[in-house]
């Protein structure tokens, strides 16, 4: 989550408030999920996996990330001091399977947006060369099968309940890297929710580039997306849309299984099958709090989640400088209620074709159409830098 952006997520109600009703729950989540009003700020948070340059397929050392993040390691690399910002103003983040992320601060423009992005990308280039790293270009890890660097009580409980579905929750958990854009809900929430969720199968299929895993050719264009379609739908497809979002969302998070739960102790692992509804109705001996609330939310995994805005989590980590092209697109597109409307119109027929995304890409004919037409009017209704251009001209060759 983009760090101003945390502050929006935020309800008003104390954490520690123990909620004993459904009907209060349901009004916890809905406090939190959108916050309306103009939209105005834009994020991102890239993820990318790390690997030696000498070796890419050799297994990543706990110690060799640390020493390259230095001041910027987070305490889940067992720092014992809060990280320090980037030099704009981004935080670092470490994944299960020792990805790094980068968390920009939310900007008022993408030209904003990219020149932070940018100077952080290039701040920690530098800093993992000096220790013989390099970020990989891919939305999964081309060379090595998962392996779990970072120990938490939440990563632990994660993978015991994705485990009960098979491997697939741990390739995610270890293997994965993606791009996700943070847009504000705005005023005109339906209509922007319904759009951004429609472009997920046409952006996806454009910009999917992961189609080799673990020293094997998967024959997929997003092997990240494949991984996460695979676990739990409860978890990870996508929430639906109608003209209330909210209730949509309220909806989705009732029905959803606990993954961990927090609790003193090492020991966070959920009563398998058990979901957020069944807590409310006493499955667990613990009372359930709004920060027990908050908390369900964030292990769920759709791909756009509200959480006070809108977090695109659907498209792969890219190559270099590369990851600005889509962030641009979809600003662009949620710019304004006529481009948005627009985009809607045409990404409706293929709003569903998520498997053929992640299966075929742009070899899907009709989402290769709507790949086109969604960016054709972000090209007509932006004004795209000739990196951008290249680079989407390039995706649809």
């Amino acid at each position: 989550m983009t760090n101003s952006m945390r502050l929006l997520a935020e309800g008003d109600a104390d954490p520690a408030t123990v909620l004993r009703a459904q009907s209060e729950v349901e009004a916890r989540i809905r406090a939190i999920c959108f916050k309306t009003g103009p939209p105005a700020l834009i994020g991102a948070e890239l993820e990318w996996t790390v690997h030696s340059i000498a070796a890419p397929e050799a297994p990543l050392a706990v110690e060799t990330l640390r020493q390259a993040l230095g001041r910027h390691t987070p305490a889940t690399l067992g720092s014992s001091h809060p990280p320090h910002p980037l030099p704009a103003g981004g935080t670092i983040s470490i994944e299960p399977g020792g990805q790094v992320e980068i968390s920009s601060a939310p900007f008022p423009t993408l030209s904003a947006l990219h020149a932070a992005v940018s100077a952080d990308l290039a701040h920690l280039t530098v800093l993992l060369e000096a220790s013989g790293l390099v970020l990989g270009s891919h939305g999964i890890d081309p060379h090595r099968a998962p392996r779990r660097l970072v120990r938490t009580p939440r990563y632990d409980a994660m993978e015991q309940a994705f485990d009960e579905r098979g491997g697939d929750g741990r390739v995610m958990m270890c293997s994965t890297a993606g791009l996700q854009v943070c847009l504000d809900a705005g005023t005109d929430l339906p209509l922007r929710w319904a759009a951004v969720s429609a472009l997920g199968p046409p952006l996806l299929a454009a910009f999917g580039n992961s189609r080799f895993h673990a020293g094997r050719d998967t024959g997929l264009s997003s092997a990240r997306m494949a991984a996460w379609w695979a676990m739990d739908p409860r978890l990870t497809h996508p929430v639906g849309v109608s003209a209330d979002p909210a209730e949509d969302w309220v909806r989705y998070a009732l029905a959803a299984p606990l993954t961990c739960v927090r609790r003193d102790g090492d020991r966070w692992d959920a009563p398998p099958g058990a979901t957020l509804r069944d807590w409310i109705r006493g499955a667990l001996p613990l009372p359930l709090t709004a920060a027990d609330v908050d908390y369900h939310l964030s292990t769920l995994f759709p791909p756009v989640r509200p959480r006070g805005y809108l977090e695109v989590r659907y498209l792969d980590a890219q190559a270099g400088d590369d990851w600005f092209a889509p962030v641009a697109v979809l600003a662009t597109l949620l710019a304004d209620p006529a481009t948005t409307s627009a985009a809607l119109d045409l990404a409706l027929p293929t709003a569903d074709r998520w498997v053929s995304a992640w299966r075929s890409g742009l070899g899907d004919p009709a989402l290769r159409r709507t790949a086109h037409a969604v960016l054709e009017l972000a090209q007509r209704r932006g004004s795209f830098d000739r990196g951008v251009t290249e680079t989407i001209e390039r995706k649809l060759r």
